[in-house]
């Protein structure tokens, strides 16, 4: 067995005053158990939870370790100026005219941490394929259910657009999908031939076949629930599953990027199908569309709505100047294992 990083602990002289901030910087709650003068207060950001603790002595030099901060949704030089208003400090700035670098900040108790380009922004810069993250499962969840939630009908028995499936059974699907994609990362050696032998069913001849239900007592709320929960354990099993490990799926062996990407994209078209038989409207970010795109269809057109390219690929829409799509599946191989990137 293997050590994990439970915390990172960082000394200071008010833990409850520096969790405050670094739970603005991280946009992580601190721990409901701690309170103002306590000697312990614990930051449960992403990754590995921050805990400070009150010590006597003041910080002397530099730090040892210190911190990278990586934005996700603004630029470099928009954190910056957010943290700054937050109470952090400029110590030292190497942010360089073509766009490179980073810029060194102070907490308000000095300890240093460094700022530096967003993903988008690094990819920009050196032309690279953005990738689809944990993040991107998240967020396409969240609006997925934000969608289902405000749309105007509320018969879940009407068919999910021009699936054969109800709204319910198709909700219950994209719940198993996105389970059974965590479940295949779950394995500390996954099997390259099959799937994780979980015993799916179905609850009528033609429904989809399942291992995940949820229960109908519970109502469109719970539903909603189960599909929340699901979303967390993939968006979890990306995170922390080696970027090295590889997972059977029938489109080709893949990584946890694929099975990020392919929970987006089965969030994506699901909320689709789903919104389109409650009577409502589902447009997705074009950034989570194209990083989508980019890694299971790498041969989709590159020059219209990165929806519309999305709709067209899986069959659900037509793209001027393109035949339609009768008959599709997506590439879930990584790309460089492929010869594709």
């Amino acid at each position: 067995m293997t050590s994990l990083v439970r915390h990172i602990t960082i000394d200071c002289s008010d833990p409850y005053g520096l969790a405050r901030f670094w739970s603005g910087v991280l946009d992580a709650p601190v721990s409901g158990q701690d309170a103002p003068g306590d000697p312990e207060v614990l930051l449960e950001s992403p990754g590995a939870a921050l805990l400070f603790i009150r010590v006597p002595e003041p910080r002397n030099g530099k730090n040892r370790v210190h911190l990278d901060i990586q934005p996700q949704d603004r630029t470099r030089d928009e954190e910056v100026e957010r943290l700054l208003g937050l109470g952090a400090t400029l110590v030292a700035d190497h942010r360089r005219p073509d766009g490179r670098g980073w810029a060194t900040l102070g907490d308000p108790e000095g300890n240093e941490f460094c700022v530096e380009c967003g993903a988008a922004e690094r990819a920009a810069l050196t032309g690279a394929r953005l990738p689809v993250t944990a993040d991107d499962v998240t967020t396409a969840v969240r609006l997925a259910i934000a969608a289902l939630r405000e749309c105007p009908g509320d018969d879940w028995h009407a068919p999910a657009g021009t699936l054969e499936w109800t709204c319910w059974e198709t909700a219950e699907h994209l719940s198993d999908d996105l389970f059974s994609y965590a479940a295949q990362l779950g394995l500390r050696q996954p099997p390259l031939d099959a799937y994780v032998p979980y015993r799916w069913s179905a609850d009528r001849e033609g429904g989809p076949m399942n291992a995940v239900f949820a229960d109908r007592s519970a109502g469109t709320a719970g539903l909603l629930r189960t599909l929340e929960a699901c979303g967390a354990l993939l968006a979890s099993m990306v995170r922390t599953a080696p970027p090295g490990l590889r997972a059977y799926h029938s489109y080709g062996v893949s990584d946890p990027e694929g099975f990020a990407a392919m929970g987006v994209v089965e969030t994506l078209l699901h909320a689709h199908d789903i919104t389109a038989g409650l009577g409502g409207g589902w447009t997705p970010p074009a950034g989570v569309c194209d990083r989508a795109l980019a890694r299971l269809f790498p041969d989709a057109p590159k020059d219209a709505d990165r929806w519309a390219v999305l709709l067209w690929a899986t069959g659900r829409g037509e793209l001027p100047g393109h035949p339609r799509v009768t008959s599709w599946k997506w590439r879930s191989a990584p790309l460089d294992e492929s010869g594709r990137d």
